[in-house]
């Protein structure tokens, strides 16, 4: 049986940046937190743990001789502030990009009055952009809610960074006939993008597609949704243990992918489980 690796899985540079700044910090200081878990990744959450690595999960558990780390999808406006008057220091892991789209949230607010974020209204990453925003703020997480939004004279749209290229180009179209003037910023990550086409591709190709990361991670989520319609046989999981060695008799081709907050060594890890269980 062939198991073949779509370009582009695992870590992506924003996460794997977040990783080095709080392993960095884990061995230069002393009660080293992070404020959430730092990506969307329990068995990564789990590792850092066990290297001394607590998480809070609200700036309230932050004490004063704690050095904070803020994760990669960033934190609300409010939340930074308030880890920098509690914390001995506030460290900043949040991916770059998202770092952009916060700042354009806060941009397109004051330009344009009415501001629309194409996302998951109660992920974190969502709830910091939102929280950028200085005016009007609707969060839709697709077509059928853009349809409803109210006219206005301007909108400005900006969407999650692990969001769909195709959909936030069909909503800038929609949101188009709904005020006079648009401005649009594709906030949307590269890697995301070429991560999403790399699976697609592959899951036109083989009998048998798995997905490997968090169950609670938007971007890997979407990738085993983009595959599965490619692909029925496609399986979102964290660990191959969950995979039943009957899904492969009979396969000839499998197709693996893996979410942003994947690292490189699961993926490996899962592949050699399929070849083993397979034989």
């Amino acid at each position: 049986m062939e198991v073949l690796t779509a370009d582009f899985s695992g870590f992506c540079f924003g996460v794997e940046r977040a990783i080095e700044v709080v392993i960095k910090a884990a061995g230069e200081k002393e009660r080293v937190v992070t404020c959430g878990p730092i990506i969307h990744n329990p068995q990564v959450v789990e590792n850092l743990e066990k290297k001394g690595v607590a998480v809070i999960n609200s700036p309230d558990e932050a004490e004063s001789d704690m050095n904070v780390v803020i994760r990669s999808h960033g934190v609300e406006k409010g939340v930074r502030e308030l880890l920098n008057g509690k914390a001995a220091e506030v460290i900043d892991a949040t991916c770059p990009f998202v770092l952009k789209a916060q700042e354009q949230a806060r941009e397109l607010s004051v330009r344009c009055g009415s501001v629309v974020v194409l996302g998951e209204e109660r992920h974190p990453e969502v709830k910091g952009i939102v929280s950028y925003a200085e005016s009007e703020c609707f969060v839709i997480a697709g077509a059928a809610e853009a349809e409803n939004l109210p006219y206005r004279k301007s909108y400005g749209f900006l969407a999650q960074t692990t969001q769909n290229n195709e959909i936030f180009e069909k909503i800038s179209a929609i949101l188009r006939g709904k005020c006079e003037e648009l401005t649009v910023a594709n906030t949307i990550c590269s890697a995301t993008a070429r991560r999403q086409k790399a699976s697609a591709a592959l899951a036109e190709q083989v009998e048998v597609m798995v997905v490997v990361g968090g169950k609670n991670s938007a971007n890997t989520t979407r990738l085993y949704h983009l595959c599965k319609e490619i692909c029925g046989r496609t399986y979102h999981i964290e660990t191959p243990e969950e995979l039943d060695k009957e899904i492969f008799r009979g396969v000839s081709k499998v197709g693996l992918t893996a979410g942003a907050s994947t690292p490189k060594s699961f993926v490996c890890r899962v592949r050699e489980y399929i070849l083993e269980v397979s034989r």
